[in-house]
């Protein structure tokens, strides 16, 4: 019994001096950043590399922080463009911290940085949408055939005051539209000049979803119509004269080849009847009394017409040869 009761003090040491060595050492994971401090002051650099550190129990704490990117994701938010319209803009941003310190001494946790995140981001993105048109925030950056005007802009109360916006810029013409990624990079760019003093840093933010408000919509949607319709006579325009062009040579090569088989034919038909006529003279010029008699007879067949009557005399020379057959 008197041993038992002097084993407890020693096993309640051993207890103590585990738990006093087990709270000396600490292990910051891969991806992640440590911070000491000691009663709410810091103590040491921050422990940015994965491994095994050391540190004073109980009077010393340690507070661990991602490195890997992190999370935001907004509310959609109903904002006017440049050109009056209103629209839903649904944003989401990929941010990391980049100094523990600063931001254990600003935000102290990932929630608070993420309401803090949210006035921040809110803002630039506000203030993005609102300093330019509805068409560059849904068209791509690398656009390059700008539609018409008369397609593109209304000429409504929201393209009038798109020019009084230029006109107190100080510009004669609208600028050269941009595209929905540069859009984007300028709301990042204004995003890291605010953040850097609460020691996290704004990747990306991108534009998930934009909806359009139920008036802006039917415009919209009328819009689109009416360039399909634009583009499609457009199509049928050129259609229509490349037909006609079409028509226009193959009529041309027609009467050409016409003209010249009529050509050829001519010349064909011209040979045959010299020839014919070559072969004639030459038989006829063997016999004059046959040529004569030939002729006669030519002339009998040419004069028996249903409608021909003749009156001749029988002592005429026409029918010599039916008087006289030998």
């Amino acid at each position: 019994m008197n041993r038992s009761k002097m084993l407890m003090p020693l096993v309640a040491l051993a207890v103590a001096l585990a738990w006093i060595g087990l709270s000396s050492f600490f292990v910051v994971p891969e991806g992640h950043q440590a911070i000491i401090t000691q009663f709410g002051k810091t103590i040491g650099k921050p422990y940015l590399d994965a491994g095994l550190y050391f540190k004073l129990p109980v009077i010393q704490k340690v507070h661990m922080f991602e490195k890997r990117l992190l999370k935001w994701d907004g509310r959609p938010n109903e904002i006017p463009t440049l050109d009056k319209k209103y629209i839903f803009v649904d944003t989401t941003a990929r941010w990391r911290i980049t100094d523990p310190l600063r931001f254990l001494q600003t935000v102290a946790t990932v929630e608070g940085a993420q309401s803090r995140l949210d006035d921040i981001i809110d803002s630039v993105v506000r203030d993005a949408v609102s300093r330019h048109l509805l068409v560059e925030l849904v068209r791509s950056s690398n656009w390059k055939d700008t539609p018409p005007p008369a397609i593109v802009d209304d000429e409504g109360e929201g393209n009038q005051a798109y020019l009084a916006e230029m006109a107190n810029r100080g510009q004669n013409e609208p600028p050269q539209r941009l595209g929905r990624e540069q859009i984007v990079q300028e709301m990042i760019a204004d995003a890291k000049r605010l953040t850097p003093e609460m020691g996290l840093e704004v990747v990306d933010i991108q534009v998930k979803r934009i909806n359009y408000v139920d008036q802006v919509q039917k415009r919209v949607f009328e819009r689109m119509i009416s360039e399909r319709k634009r583009i499609a006579s457009q199509y049928r325009s050129e259609g229509e004269g490349e037909k006609q062009n079409i028509l226009g040579r193959m009529n041309k090569e027609l009467a050409r080849i016409r003209s010249e088989a009529y050509r050829k034919s001519q010349e064909i038909r011209g040979q045959a009847e010299a020839t014919a006529n070559d072969v004639y003279g030459q038989a006829f010029s063997q016999d004059a009394e046959f040529y004569s008699l030939f002729k006669t007879l030519e002339s009998y067949r040419a004069a028996g017409g249903n409608n021909t009557e003749l009156i001749l005399s029988t002592d005429g020379e026409y029918f010599k040869y039916v008087k006289k057959p030998q």
